[in-house]
């Protein structure tokens, strides 16, 4: 379990199931993440996030204090399999109001401080200027874009202090 001010983190359990997929089935969520997917396709993601084979952690994020499921943040493998990503989902009411800011720089502490990670990743469309945002306010540096999943994207990359 990880805290922060507001947000309580906690691995990712077969009872959360309902509420995570809520992120694969919201249009406004998978606008930038390929869409919507589909129940089957979904079903197969939650049972990779409960039993992960390349060491994925996958943390639900509730608001402190209660019970209210806010979004999924992970640490996995990028996809050019040399880094680990940083990754989130969180549900449109909690946007623009700095959960995610709060998570994401929360992962980025236990990815150094806990797993003595050498960098993080995280990968997002150049257009979604709101992730790009929250990326650079956590600390991340833009490294490069590429083309991928048809579209421009954005790799940030964070490294501790003492590997910058």
């Amino acid at each position: 379990m990880i805290e922060t001010k507001r947000c309580m983190l906690t691995l990712f359990q077969k009872t959360d199931r309902k509420e995570v997929s809520q992120l694969f089935s919201n249009s406004k969520v998978r606008t930038f993440l390929g869409g919507v997917r589909t129940p089957d396709s979904i079903a197969v993601i939650m049972d990779e996030m409960l039993a992960p084979e390349d060491g994925s952690c996958n943390w639900v994020v509730r608001k402190k204090g209660t019970a209210d499921f806010i979004g999924l943040i992970s640490l996995d493998l990028h996809h050019e399999g040399v880094d680990q990503e940083l990754s989130y989902q969180f549900l449109p009411d909690w946007w623009s109001r700095g959960y995610a800011t709060e998570a994401a720089a929360a992962i980025i502490d236990y990815a150094f401080s806990e797993l003595q990670l050498p960098a993080v990743v995280a990968e997002t469309q150049s257009a979604n200027l709101p992730s790009c945002r929250m990326l650079e306010k956590i600390g991340m540096k833009l490294e490069r874009k590429v083309i991928r999943f048809g579209a421009e994207q954005s790799i940030y990359a964070i490294r501790p202090i003492k590997n910058q």
